[in-house]
Formats: C-alpha cells, sequence, structure tokens
C-alpha cells in the first residue's frame, strides 16, 4: 500500500492510496484455497474441485470482495499509520479508470478532530439555586390527585346541581318507550359541562337535587357510533343520587388507602418527594448551563465543519418539526429563517462543547460501564415492540455508532457530575418562579450580564426570537446536550466507509458495506390511547 498527503489544511485531510493488483489477486487466491474444500460440482468428489474451476465459478464475487476488504484494510492502516481520529466516516472514492488487473487508486478525505490542550477543571465557580418545598404545593397535588379519581366533598342535601359540579347517578334509556341495550347503568360519575354525555344530556342535569328523579329527552347524533341509535329521539328517566363539589377534593386516609397507601400522611411525603425531584431538575439545569457558559468562555478552538453541520441539521430538523405544529406554520418557519445563522452559531458551541466535555471525561477516568450500558440497551429497547426488541439490541450491540449515540447522553452527564463535584459550589434559595425566570433568561441567570465585544464571553447564546415559543426553542437548541456523541466516536471503530461508486459495473464491489439506519427504520408506533367506553349515556 502506498500513501500520499494530498491535504493538510486546519482540521481537513486527504490522501491518495494505491492498492496493487498483487495485493488483491492474493486476497482471491487466499479466499479460493479457503472455499474450495466446500464447494460441490458435479462429476468431482466432495472438496476435490480444482482451484481454477471455483474461480471461474466465482471469480467475479471473489474480486469484489478483495476489492472491498482491501479498501476497509487500507483506511483502517491509514488511520493507524497517520494516527488520525476522525471526526466523521471518511470520503472514499475508487478511482473512475480501475478495473480488476489493475492497481486500485482510491482518493479518502476526512476530517479529524482537533487537539485540545488538557483543560483545566480547577477555579470553577457555581451557585445552586435551590427551591423548598411548601406545604401548599403538596396538598394543590394532592388536590389534583383526588379530583381525577373523583374523590370530592359532597354538597349540601338542598344544593342545585351547578356547571363543575360531579353526580353520580343511575339511568335508563328509551327509544319509542322501550329499553334499548346499553342504554342502562348505575352509580355512574358525570360532571356538568364536561362534555363526557351526547349533546343536551348534562346541561338538563343543573339545578337537580340529591334524590331527584327526573326524565330528559336527547337526540343522538346522526354520526352515533351505534347505527340504530343515530339520529333517534330518547327519553332516559335519572335518579340522581349524590352532587359533589368538583372544587373541593377529599383528602384523608380513606382517600390515600384507595390508593394503596397506608395513610394520607404517605401519599404527601410520595408527592413532596416528587416535587422536590422536579426542583432537583430544574437546578441541574441551571447549573450545568452555567458550567457550560464557563467551559465555553474559556475555550475556544477550531471544530470539524461536518459535526457542526450534522449537529446543525438535526436543531434544524427539529424545529422544522415544531414550527409545523405552531398556529401559524409559514410565520414560525420565517422566522426561524431569519435566525438560522444565530441557530449554526448554537450548532458551533455544542460540538466544541461536547469535544471539550468528552477530553475531560477521557482525562479524567469518567467511562460508562458495560452494566450502564447493557441498561440503557435495554431501556432504549422498550421503545419498540416485542418482535423488533430483539432485533434493536442486535443492532446497537453490532454498530459502534450506534452504540454511541445511546451512551452519549449517559457519559455527558457523568462528566458533569465529575465537574460539579470539582466546582466551588454557593447555595442560593429561591422561589420556583425565580428558579424558572434564570433558566429562561438570555443569560441563564437572575442577574443579567450586558455582553460586548470585549467581556470575554462567545456569545454564542440563544437568538433573539420575537415569540415565547420561539425563544424557548431556542433556549432547547442550545442547551440540549452538547454534542457528546464526539466523544464516544471517538474510542469507537470507525465504520467501514463504502467507496462512491465510479462506475455501473463497478457498484457492488464498493458499495456492499453501506450500513442501514436500523434505528431510523425500526423507530416504534405510539399506541393510541384507547376512548372512554359509551358506557355513560353514550
Amino acid at each position: 500500500m502506498q500513501t500520499v498527503e494530498t491535504l493538510n489544511e486546519g482540521l481537513k485531510r486527504a490522501y491518495t492510496v494505491t492498492i496493487t493488483s498483487k495485493d488483491i489477486d492474493a486476497r482471491v487466491e487466499k479466499e479460493v484455497q479457503t472455499m474450495a474444500p466446500q464447494v460441490r460440482m458435479p462429476g468431482f468428489r466432495p472438496g476435490k474441485v480444482p482451484a481454477n474451476l471455483v474461480k471461474k465459478m466465482h471469480g467475479e464475487a471473489l474480486q469484489r470482495d478483495a476489492l472491498n476488504n482491501s479498501i476497509q484494510d487500507s483506511i483502517q492502516r491509514l488511520i493507524a499509520d497517520q494516527k488520525l481520529r476522525p471526526a466523521m466516516q471518511p470520503s472514499v472514492e475508487l478511482d473512475e479508470g480501475f478495473d480488476f488487473g489493475k492497481d486500485a487508486e482510491i482518493k479518502v478525505a476526512l476530517e479529524v478532530l482537533p487537539e485540545i490542550a488538557a483543560p483545566s477543571v480547577d477555579g470553577l465557580k457555581l451557585e445552586r439555586l435551590t427551591v423548598e418545598v411548601a406545604e401548599a404545593q403538596v396538598d394543590e397535588a394532592a388536590g389534583r390527585i383526588a379530583a381525577q379519581q373523583g374523590a370530592l366533598e359532597e354538597r349540601a342535601a338542598d344544593h342545585a346541581a351547578q356547571d363543575g359540579d360531579t353526580l353520580t347517578i343511575d339511568f335508563l334509556g328509551k327509544v319509542d318507550g322501550e329499553a334499548f341495550e346499553g342504554g342502562a347503568a348505575q352509580d355512574v360519575k358525570l360532571t356538568i359541562g364536561a362534555g363526557q354525555f351526547i349533546p343536551g344530556f348534562e346541561e338538563q342535569l343543573t339545578g337537580a337535587r340529591k334524590g331527584d328523579e327526573k326524565t330528559i329527552e336527547v337526540t343522538f347524533p346522526e354520526d352515533y357510533g351505534a347505527a340504530h341509535l343515530a339520529g333517534k329521539l330518547a327519553t332516559f328517566d335519572i335518579t340522581v343520587k349524590s352532587i359533589l363539589d368538583g372544587d373541593k377534593p377529599k383528602l384523608d386516609d380513606e382517600f390515600a388507602k384507595s390508593l394503596g397507601l397506608e395513610g394520607l400522611s404517605q401519599l404527601k411525603d410520595l408527592l413532596k418527594g416528587q416535587i422536590e425531584q422536579e426542583h432537583n431538575g430544574l437546578t441541574r439545569t441551571h447549573m450545568k448551563r452555567k458550567l457550560l457558559d464557563q467551559l465555553a468562555a474559556s475555550h475556544d478552538f477550531d471544530v470539524p465543519p461536518s459535526m457542526v453541520e450534522a449537529e446543525f441539521n438535526q436543531i434544524w430538523s427539529q424545529l422544522q418539526h415544531e414550527a409545523g405544529h405552531e398556529a401559524d406554520p409559514e410565520a414560525a418557519l420565517a422566522e426561524m429563517e431569519a435566525e438560522k445563522e444565530d441557530y449554526r452559531a448554537i450548532a458551533v458551541r455544542r460540538v466544541r462543547l461536547g469535544l471539550l466535555l468528552s477530553e475531560i471525561g477521557q482525562a479524567n477516568g469518567v467511562t460508562v460501564s458495560d452494566q450502564e450500558m447493557n441498561r440503557l440497551i435495554m431501556q432504549a429497547a422498550q421503545q419498540y415492540g416485542a418482535q423488533d426488541r430483539e432485533r434493536f439490541i442486535q443492532y446497537v450491540r453490532q454498530d459502534p455508532m450506534a452504540a454511541a449515540q445511546l451512551r452519549a447522553p449517559l457519559y455527558e452527564d457523568k462528566v458533569v457530575d465529575f465537574l460539579f463535584e470539582k466546582a466551588e459550589v454557593t447555595d442560593r434559595a429561591v422561589t420556583k418562579e425565580e428558579l424558572e425566570a434564570a433558566i429562561e433568561a438570555e443569560d441563564g441567570d437572575i442577574k443579567p450580564h450586558v455582553h460586548g465585544p470585549d467581556c470575554g464571553h462567545d456569545h454564542d447564546d440563544k437568538p433573539k426570537a420575537k415569540k415565547a415559543a420561539s425563544k424557548k426553542k431556542a433556549a432547547e437548541a442550545e442547551e440540549a446536550a452538547p454534542d457528546a456523541d464526539a466523544p464516544a466516536a471517538e474510542d469507537a471503530p470507525a465504520k467501514k466507509p463504502a467507496a462512491k461508486k465510479a462506475a455501473a459495473k463497478k457498484d457492488e464491489a464498493v458499495a456492499a458495506d453501506a450500513p442501514a439506519d436500523a434505528a431510523a427504520e425500526e423507530k416504534p408506533k405510539k399506541k393510541a390511547a384507547p376512548k372512554k367506553a359509551a358506557a355513560k349515556a353514550e
């Protein structure tokens, strides 16, 4: 193999690699000798087919395989000999004039990861904003659960039902004076104004009192699911058994026990823990953003354009998807276009931070264990149906890049945790609203900071958007996990690059190893939520 460097500018590298026909022919001969004992041919005893006949039968396929394998091995050797750290999969192109029996000349182009001076993790200072859980928050959360479960305080006996009240009723439905199948039920919960029953049903119970018995008339919709009732006039004999106050959840030990708990105090403890977890998540988000701001402000180096482009495309694709769900998609897309360069700057920042976190993690022995990786794979596999689950697991375990993408978020979190431990952290108590405002603030802090040319920051902050929704998207685009795929990809063996097709008749010889994106192909479909049974009045 002969190698000539043709480009060395910044992070870009290009080489011309010559693979001798002798090497390719030697691979063909070796494969012929390997497969000959297994070949069966009429007129010859098993394993005694002459090598020249084997080559005549399978020569074309063997030559293609030998060429592909020679190309892959040459690229791996090139990377090792030149001590390259590819940022992305190399581009490989086979010379158009190639034919079997001649030397193969391939052009290899790639971008390499930058050399980053060992980052110092000393001197980091962070503020941790903490939020105490108020008793009122716990009571409010418990009240919401009680309301969802229908655990409400009962109204006074003479109370006239109003909008928002929940009634317990028995009913019997009739068409032309005859009861119809599915038209009777007992102890049914009905909330006036909720729209759970067919039009006109709930409204006629406004003003009813506990113990009332009344008959109402309603007309089933023309498009009603049961054809024999569609468009029919019906009567319902109704008995009102209780009226509950929709604004006053009933919180007591009995309700908590109905949820499988020991009592109300256990329910409140669980809810307090959940709220604390939510607050801790917000605190971590704010601390992480401030940490990344410090890292970005103190490190500046070139990043591979191909990685930036891939990151930008991911951000842009997400924003396009979200814009499609806005009230005015065209206006949202127009606003995005106006801020396109800001999002590209965000992509640069994310790639740079990803590479920086990778370097910090590697320099300090941060790793993702096999046990943690297996747990990640199993968790991700749950997104797929039973039939595709094993296929997904095998795909991730066989494809280094897929495994790297799955491992990246956890790796990043572990590096961030390591940096939190190294930093000097001071605590400050704030309200939840102040903490959320700090996260949403343009500079990520409650205290404003005036940015200028000489302030020392890299100014890759989220773009100023006119709409609150767009500002939120920008923040999400910036502060979602920086590109930690880079560190994982760095350690994983490079995918076998398929050479570009030089001529129609050479297609199969150079493109056989192009990997399929199984993860993209096998995205699970979410299960549709089942509609409520029409045991109500429907």
